[in-house]
C-alpha cells in the first residue's frame, strides 16, 4: 500500500486534510453535505465551492422566509381588499421590527464569523449568548406597547375604519408577540456566522410546514379550527415562527452546530453585549433608515385608495418573494468576509464578494426578465380581481427594472456588514432612501401627476444609486482594516 501523503495526514496537518478530502469531493456531494450540515472551513478552497455551499442552504432559507409572506397573501387575499390591506399596513409596521432584528442580526453574524475565523470557539459561544439575551430585551421592549396601541397605530398608517376593524386584531397578535420574530432573525444569524446555514434553513422550513398548514385552518374554520378569518393568518404565523425559534433554542443549547450556549463561556457579559451594541446601532439605523423609507411609501401610496394599496401589497409580497432568495446568496458574502478577515486573509474576502455579486446579479437579471413579461399572470395566481392585478402589476413591471443593480447593492451592502463596517450602508440608505427616494416618490406621485407610479420609478431609482455608490466605496478598501473588540478571553481558554 503507497504511504498517505503528508498533507492528507489527518494526525499532521488537519485543516489542509480538511480542504484537500473537501476539493476532491464531487459538487453534488458537497451540496448534499451542507444540507445535511457538515462542517466545512471556508477560509480555504476554492471560492466558487466555498460561496455554493454557504449560499444553497441560506437561499433555501431565505425561499422559506418569502414563501411564508406568499401563503398569507394568497390565504388573506381571498377574505377581500380590506383584509389585505390590513395586512399589508401591518406588515409596513412591522418592517420596523424587522429593521431593528436584521440590525442586530448582521453585528451578531460579524461577531461570530470573525470569532469562528480566529478559531475561538468560546469568544463565538460568548457572542452566541449576548446575541440571544438582547433579542428578548428588545422583543417584550417593542411588542408590550405595541399590543396596546395596534388600532392607533393602523389607524396612523391610513388605514380607512374599515381596514381598522377588520385588521385590529390582527396588528395585535403580529406586533404584540415580535419577540418571536426578533429570536427568529437573531438565532439564524448566529447559525450563519458560524457557517451553520442548514441549521437555520431547517428552522424555516418547520416554521413554514406549520404556518402552511395552520393558515388556511384558521383563516377559514376547515376541520375542528375555529374560522378567525385574518386574525387566524396571525395565530397561524405566530405559532409557525414560536416553534421555529424553540426548534433553534434546543439546536443552540445541545450543540448540535459549531457552537453550544452551554458552559462557562455561556453567560451575560457586558464587554461583549456593549461591543453587540455598539455594532447594533449601525446596523439597527441602516435598515430602520431603509425599512422606515418603505413605510412612508406606503402612506404617499395609501390616499389612492384601498385597491391600489392591496395591489402594491400583493407586488411587493411577489417581489419579495425573488429578493430573499438574493438576500440568502448576499448572507454568503457576509459570512465570507468575517470569517477571512477572522482569518486575516482580506483578499480573500473582497474575491467572494465579486464573485457572489456576480452570481447575484445573474439571477435577479432573469426574476426581472420573468417579471416584465409575467407579471400579470403571476399576481393572477393570488386574486381574480381586475383592477388589483393592474395595480400591483405596474409596481412589478417598474420596480423590476432596477434588479440588475439591486442585486450589486444587496451584495455591498452585506459584504460591509460581514466585516463589521455598518455605518457606511447607513450613511448610504440616510442619503439615497430619505434625500433621494421620499422626496422622488413624493413629487412624481403628486406634482407630477404620475399616482402610485411616481412611487414605484422612485424605488428603482433609489435602489440603482445605492448600488453605484456601494460598489465606489468597497473599491477603495477600507472596510479591509475594520476593527472589532478584542473577545473578552483568550482564544480556546476559560477565565
Amino acid at each position: 500500500m503507497n504511504p498517505v501523503p503528508e498533507s492528507e495526514n489527518p494526525s499532521e496537518n488537519p485543516t489542509e486534510s480538511v480542504a484537500a478530502v473537501a476539493e476532491s469531493r464531487s459538487a453534488w456531494s458537497q451540496i448534499v453535505g451542507a444540507l445535511r450540515g457538515e462542517q466545512f472551513d471556508y477560509t480555504q478552497g476554492r471560492m466558487p465551492r466555498a460561496i455554493l455551499l454557504l449560499a444553497v442552504p441560506m437561499v433555501l432559507e431565505m425561499m422559506m422566509e418569502s414563501v411564508f409572506a406568499v401563503v398569507d397573501a394568497y390565504f388573506v387575499a381571498k377574505l377581500g381588499d380590506a383584509a389585505v390591506a390590513a395586512v399589508m399596513l401591518t406588515e409596513s409596521m412591522l418592517t420596523i421590527v424587522y429593521a431593528v432584528a436584521i440590525g442586530v442580526a448582521m453585528s451578531a453574524t460579524a461577531l461570530v464569523a470573525r470569532r469562528i475565523g480566529e478559531k475561538n470557539v468560546d469568544g463565538a459561544v460568548r457572542a452566541g449568548t449576548q446575541t440571544v439575551a438582547l433579542g428578548v430585551l428588545l422583543g417584550a421592549a417593542i411588542g408590550v406597547p405595541c399590543a396596546f396601541f395596534a388600532p392607533h397605530l393602523l389607524g396612523a398608517m391610513g388605514a380607512s375604519e374599515a381596514v381598522v376593524a377588520e385588521g385590529a386584531t390582527f396588528a395585535r397578535i403580529l406586533l404584540g408577540t415580535n419577540v418571536v420574530i426578533v429570536l427568529l432573525f437573531l438565532n439564524n444569524a448566529v447559525f450563519r456566522g458560524a457557517g451553520d446555514a442548514a441549521l437555520a434553513m431547517r428552522t424555516l422550513w418547520i416554521a413554514n410546514g406549520i404556518n402552511l398548514v395552520l393558515d388556511p385552518c384558521l383563516i377559514f374554520g376547515l376541520g375542528p379550527f375555529p374560522e378567525l378569518g385574518v386574525t387566524g393568518a396571525a395565530v397561524a404565523t405566530t405559532i409557525g415562527r414560536g416553534t421555529g425559534v424553540l426548534f433553534q433554542l434546543w439546536m443552540l443549547r445541545r450543540g448540535v452546530g459549531r457552537i453550544r450556549l452551554a458552559g462557562p463561556a455561556c453567560r451575560i457579559e457586558p464587554s461583549i453585549m456593549r461591543e453587540l451594541l455598539r455594532l447594533s446601532v449601525g446596523g439597527v439605523l441602516q435598515f430602520l433608515i431603509a425599512t422606515a423609507s418603505w413605510v412612508c411609501l406606503m402612506r404617499i401610496v395609501s390616499p389612492f385608495g384601498d385597491t391600489v394599496v392591496s395591489g402594491y401589497g400583493l407586488a411587493i409580497r411577489v417581489l419579495m418573494f425573488t429578493i430573499l432568495p438574493a438576500w440568502g446568496l448576499s448572507n454568503a458574502a457576509a459570512t465570507l468576509v468575517g470569517q477571512n478577515l477572522g482569518a486575516g486573509r482580506p483578499d480573500r474576502a473582497e474575491h467572494a464578494v465579486w464573485l457572489t455579486g456576480l452570481y447575484n446579479m445573474l439571477f435577479l437579471g432573469g426574476v426581472a426578465a420573468v417579471m416584465l413579461t409575467l407579471g400579470p399572470e403571476i399576481l393572477g395566481l393570488i386574486t381574480d380581481r381586475p383592477a388589483t392585478i393592474a395595480a400591483g402589476a405596474d409596481a412589478l413591471r417598474i420596480i423590476s427594472y432596477g434588479y440588475v443593480f439591486y442585486a450589486w447593492g444587496m451584495v455591498m451592502v452585506q459584504a460591509f456588514n460581514g466585516a463589521g463596517d455598518t455605518m457606511t450602508p447607513t450613511r448610504v440608505n440616510f442619503v439615497c432612501f430619505w434625500l433621494v427616494q421620499i422626496p422622488m416618490a413624493f413629487l412624481l406621485a403628486r406634482p407630477a401627476g404620475l399616482g402610485p407610479s411616481g412611487v414605484y420609478w422612485s424605488v428603482a431609482g433609489a435602489e440603482t444609486l445605492i448600488a453605484v455608490v456601494c460598489v465606489f466605496l468597497f473599491r477603495r478598501g477600507a472596510w479591509k482594516g475594520t476593527q472589532l473588540a478584542p473577545d473578552a478571553a483568550p482564544a480556546g481558554g476559560e477565565r
